[in-house]
């Protein structure tokens, strides 16, 4: 069902969580990337094409045998398709009254022309997915971008080597 759908549910294993590409560069090389994502995609969203601002979304591969999660990318996202992926922490923030979680949901099934039964199915699917991978504990591989960090350590000491 996967393969049909344009916008997609992506939940990062708990035992990755945090461990990403933001966190382990100074700011200002975060910077320089989200914007170059952004103007690669003419500043407007990789998946609905909406324009306005726009979030930098990692793009992971995952080795389920050997239990490696690899950096392949980022895309500009606008915040409802941000949201989506990370339904889960959307869940969180829409408990917390940050967010509309019917919003989220209407914009997953906007964007893939499909039914709350759709949604639903693949949202199963997702977390299912999500409590299988967080049983195990993930190597990160920053792929290509591992010398952006490296760079980064010998420039600041205090970036820690354990997200690779």
């Amino acid at each position: 069902m996967t393969s049909r759908l344009r916008l997609t549910i992506e939940l990062v294993p708990a035992t990755s969580w945090y461990n990403n590409m933001r966190k382990v560069i100074p700011k200002a090389e975060w910077d320089n990337i989200r914007k170059s994502v952004y103007a690669e995609q003419n500043d407007r969203c990789g998946i609905c094409g909406a324009e306005g601002r726009l979030e930098c979304h990692e793009l992971w591969e995952y080795d389920e045998e050997k239990h490696i999660q690899t950096l392949r990318g980022f895309i500009a996202l606008c915040s409802l398709c941000h949201r989506v992926k990370h339904i889960g922490l959307a869940g969180i923030h829409a408990s917390k009254g940050i967010l509309d979680y019917d919003q989220v949901v209407d914009h997953f099934l906007k964007v893939n022309e499909c039914s709350r039964d759709v949604f639903e199915q693949h949202k199963k699917q997702a977390f299912e997915q999500w409590r299988v991978r967080s049983q195990y504990q993930w190597e990160v591989n920053l792929g290509a971008y591992e010398s952006l960090v490296s760079k980064s350590k010998a420039a600041n000491s205090q970036i820690p080597t354990s997200h690779r």
